[in-house]
């Protein structure tokens, strides 16, 4: 039987978490019960940063490309603290490997493994399988905003950040048909997520949460 049809459809009904992997460690937005794209993605006010590599980087770490018609914009990336600047780099990268595991330029999945582990790593691989098996892929935009960390010990931290996901699409990858959904407050997600630091110093999502619709997020 196939389900290529129907995991398509799905994946159209959730477009925003088809650019930012909403569901990665979360219940809430698996593609099967769908949400809203995501619309103004890098429209908002603040001045964007592009993630830069943390202080105690190693220099082997994966260059990660995305395809030009998909565009993620971070803002907040310099706080002054060595330490949160690289948590906010590190989570950054990670949201970039995701997109590009799903995009097909990282189709290795290099990237993936680097910036996830545990259960945002498993989570992370699973949707990009669905992505597979739908044959789409994304494109449009997304912003992430009001970025704010807190470290818990050395070697631990949370990281809770806001997405303008309304401008965000999947995309048949046959066809090139995209797949647009209507702006609707849950365009705009809160994530919470969870950051432990490895022994190479790479600031590792381990766990990631999502909430749409949050009064907190909202225009």
């Amino acid at each position: 039987m196939n389900r290529r049809p129907t995991l398509l459809a799905a994946l159209a009904l959730t477009a925003t978490a088809a650019l930012t992997l909403s569901a990665c460690g979360s219940d809430d937005d698996s593609p099967s019960k769908g949400s809203d794209e995501i619309a103004g993605a890098d429209t908002g006010g603040g001045k964007s940063a592009s993630p830069s590599p943390s202080a105690a980087a190693p220099t082997d770490r994966p260059k990660i490309e995305l395809p030009p018609d998909l565009k993620l914009t971070f803002e907040g990336g310099e706080t002054g603290d060595p330490v949160k600047d690289a948590i906010l780099a590190d989570s950054a990268e990670r949201m970039r490997a995701v997109d590009a595991a799903i995009t097909g330029t990282d189709p290795k999945g290099e990237a993936l493994a680097f910036y996830n582990t545990g259960k945002a790593l498993e989570a992370a691989l699973s949707w990009v399988a669905q992505f597979e098996e739908a044959g789409a892929t994304m494109t449009g935009e997304a912003r992430y905003y009001d970025r704010k960390v807190t470290l818990k010990n050395k070697d631990s931290a949370t990281l809770v950040f806001c997405a303008d996901e309304s401008k965000g699409f999947s995309k048949d990858k046959k066809t090139n048909k995209i797949h647009k959904t209507p702006v609707t407050k849950n365009s705009y997600v809160l994530y919470n997520t969870r950051l432990d630091k490895n022994a190479e110093g790479v600031w590792q999502t381990s766990q990631i949460i999502s909430t749409r619709g949050a009064a907190q997020c909202q225009p």
